[in-house]
C-alpha cells in the first residue's frame, strides 16, 4: 500500500472541496495523512523571493516531512479566478523551497527533487467542464504541470468536479461517496521501496 498525503486547500471546512478531500482520505485508509492548510499557522508571503532564506514555521517543516514520507500526493483545490486560493499558493511558495523540492542543474535545466512520488489533482469549479480547457485550463497547468510535476511528482492524474453550482444535493453526495473509492484506488498503487521513504515522526 502506498502512503498518501492528502492536501485540503480550501479555506472553508464546510466546502465541497473539504468534504471530497476528507472522503478521499477515508478511502485511502490507515496509510493516509491529511494536511488541512486552513489549520496551519504560517506566513503566506515569500518575503524576498529566493534572495534570502526565510525560516520555516513548525507547520511547514512538518509539511515537508509529510511530503518526504508520502508515496502519493493528492491536492484538492477549488478553481478561483483561473488559479487557486491564496492559501494554497502561499503554501507552495513557502514549502517547495529551491534546493529541497527542486534545483537547477549545471546546464540550467530544472530537476524535481520529489521524484518517485505519484500525484492526483482534484479541482472543483462552478464553470462547466468544457469551459476551462477552452480558456486555457490555467489552474490545472499551474498546479499539475508547473508545480507538482515540476517538483518530480508524476504522473499526476486529474479529477474534475465541474459545474458545481448546478449540481443537485444527490449528485454532490455521489461525488463525495465516489471520492472514497478514488482514495482506495490510489492507496493501492505500488509504494516506493521502504529504503526511499523516511519514517514519519509523530506529530506534536
Amino acid at each position: 500500500m502506498a502512503t498518501v498525503l492528502v492536501i485540503d486547500a480550501h479555506p472553508d471546512p464546510s466546502s465541497l472541496t473539504a468534504q471530497l478531500a476528507a472522503s478521499y482520505a477515508t478511502g485511502a485508509g490507515d496509510t493516509a495523512v491529511t494536511l488541512v492548510l486552513r489549520d496551519l499557522d504560517f506566513d503566506l508571503t515569500l518575503r524576498t523571493g529566493y534572495r534570502t532564506p526565510q525560516d520555516l514555521e513548525p507547520d511547514l517543516a512538518r509539511a515537508q516531512e509529510l511530503l518526504e514520507w508520502a508515496d502519493h500526493v493528492a491536492v484538492f483545490t477549488p478553481v478561483w479566478w483561473g488559479s487557486v486560493p491564496a492559501l494554497l499558493k502561499g503554501f507552495f511558495d513557502r514549502t517547495l523551497e529551491r534546493g529541497w523540492a527542486f534545483r537547477y542543474k549545471e546546464n540550467g535545466m530544472p530537476e524535481g527533487l520529489l521524484a518517485g512520488r505519484t500525484g492526483r489533482l482534484a479541482v472543483t469549479s462552478d464553470s462547466p467542464r468544457w469551459y476551462l480547457p477552452l480558456v486555457g485550463d490555467t489552474t490545472v497547468k499551474q498546479v499539475r504541470g508547473r508545480t507538482m510535476e515540476f517538483c518530480g511528482i508524476k504522473p499526476t492524474r486529474l479529477t474534475r468536479y465541474a459545474d458545481v453550482r448546478n449540481r443537485t444535493e444527490d449528485q454532490l453526495a455521489t461525488w463525495i461517496r465516489d471520492a472514497a473509492d478514488l482514495g482506495a484506488l490510489d492507496a493501492a498503487r505500488p509504494a516506493r521501496p521502504a529504503a526511499a521513504r523516511p519514517e514519519l515522526a509523530a506529530a506534536g
